[in-house]
């Protein structure tokens, strides 16, 4: 099933991204780091992820020696850009194949983001789905690059004005006849609750009806992963998280921000229930209501008596459950009009026993 199918069947579609998350699990657990990779698949798999993505990246392409690093000193000790992505981009293209082949073999959809155009063409043999971040929403020889490969694209928000925005899928546009996927992202690492602004996602569904919108989350995992199934019920159909197996590292890239497998299931266990409880939201009496509807309506009932030939009046009527006859709404044509027969005390008055 492709990714378009699996959003309209199940009405979202998840990304655990373990990005480059698995250099610390393999230090933790002591095994390669191909293999790290492929147990964080694995748990995000069976964690309910539909898709798991990496990061493709070379430290030298992508940042300059002194770049300098906007993350929390606390949360992570590196001073720039550069430094940090030095100790993260060891993978290469046959890595990212064998990544690719060992998806196909558990079930869960694969995907990278480059964040070059020599990423971005090796990358093609093995993505039905093409995500650009955030932070290369200006970089326009990358998005055309992608784009012209003519498969779906994610796009990231993130610090993004609406004009800008609008130039990045005009440029796509320009090569790219594929539905395009936007996601609200704070660029903030981690975001503070207060900062993640989820009402966007209403603004972005308003601004761009034709577009999926989706929520790219940065804030610290809470309780309940109430932040994430809001962001569900405010409309977002692809939901992006980084990943971890084990929440606790500390002072190493996304760890401290990540979901892990059990959080993963709360997502998936959410939003399966708010499916069932959301409905259709068409405005109708439900099959399933029919039978307490009659039973808790009232109809018109003989009050005292009515003889043949008398004149219905509003002091001979009372309204009583349940739901057999005539219901108080309708009574009005019935008042002024002879009884054709005798009526007894809380009996129902009925259309056909008035002239």
């Amino acid at each position: 099933m492709d990714y378009y199918s699996k959003i309209k069947e199940q009405g979202y579609y998840i990304i655990a991204e373990v990005g480059v998350n698995y250099y610390e699990i393999a230090e933790k657990y002591d095994i390669s780091l191909i293999d790290a990779a492929k147990k964080m698949m694995f748990e995000a798999k069976n964690a309910g992820a539909d898709c798991v993505k990496f990061q493709t990246y070379k430290a030298g392409k992508l940042a300059m020696k002194d770049s300098p690093g906007s993350w929390d000193r606390n949360d992570i000790a590196v001073e720039t850009q550069y430094e940090l992505f030095t100790l993260y981009d060891k993978f290469n293209a046959s890595d990212y194949e064998e990544l690719y082949e060992y998806s196909k073999e558990i079930g869960i959809d694969f995907m990278s983001t480059p964040f070059d155009e020599d990423s971005s063409d090796y990358l093609n043999d093995y993505m039905e789905v093409y995500k650009i971040s955030s932070s290369d929403i200006s970089n326009y020889p990358l998005i055309t690059n992608i784009a012209k490969k003519n498969k779906p694209i994610i796009m990231s928000v993130g610090a993004a004005d609406l004009d800008e925005i609008e130039a990045e899928i005009e440029l796509i546009k320009k090569y790219n006849d594929k539905q395009i996927t936007i996601l609200h992202c704070v660029l903030e690492y981690s975001t503070p609750y207060e900062h993640a602004n989820l009402l966007k996602i209403k603004s972005l569904k308003e601004k761009y009806p034709d577009a999926i919108i989706g929520y790219s989350d940065h804030t610290k995992p809470d309780e309940h992963m109430d932040v994430i199934k809001t962001a569900y019920l405010l409309g977002a159909k692809v939901i992006e998280k980084h990943f971890t197996l084990d929440k606790t590292i500390k002072f190493k890239n996304d760890h401290f921000h990540s979901m892990d497998p059990d959080d993963l299931r709360k997502i998936k266990q959410g939003f399966d229930f708010i499916n069932k409880i959301k409905g259709s939201g068409d405005i109708i009496c439900l099959p399933s209501e029919v039978t307490t509807k009659e039973s808790v309506r009232r109809s018109a009932v003989c009050k005292d008596g009515i003889k043949k030939g008398e004149i219905l009046t509003y002091d001979k009527i009372v309204f009583k459950r349940p739901f057999k006859g005539l219901s108080p709404s309708e009574t009005d044509r019935l008042i002024g009009k002879k009884a054709k027969k005798d009526i007894a005390e809380d009996e129902l008055i009925l259309k056909n026993d008035f002239e």
